[in-house]
């Protein structure tokens, strides 16, 4: 089973996905951690530095990582216990290559709401 581990910096809620304005790399990172949820052969968790500080605390890695500069290194992604990129948060396409799966996005019937028209 591979096992993908997000560390990520501090932020308002476990997602970032809040507030007013909802950064569109959160919301793919959050998407793709939501559907991979539901995969039996991956483990993918996330760790936000406000909300679980002792995960952080419990990796030596992580802190050597962020010791002189947490801002410019998190998000630090690791597969299967090993850091494979830090400072960004990872593409679609380097989830497919750390999990082996093809990410599609979801369908959309035209409308926000499915139908033919604009938004409700």
């Amino acid at each position: 089973m591979k096992k993908i581990e997000l560390f990520e910096p501090a932020m308002c809620c476990s997602t970032g996905v809040c507030g007013p304005s909802v950064d569109p790399a959160l919301l793919m990172i959050t998407s793709a951690f939501d559907a991979l949820q539901g995969v039996t052969t991956v483990e993918a968790d996330r760790y936000n530095l406000s909300n679980n500080p002792d995960v952080f605390s419990e990796r030596a890695d992580i802190l050597a990582a962020i010791k002189d500069d947490a801002d410019a290194v998190l998000p630090i992604t690791v597969v299967d216990g090993q850091i494979v990129k830090t400072g960004a948060y990872p593409t679609i396409d380097e989830l497919s290559d750390y999990t082996g799966l093809v990410f599609v996005p979801a369908e959309q019937t035209g409308g926000c709401c499915g139908g033919d028209g604009g938004c409700c």
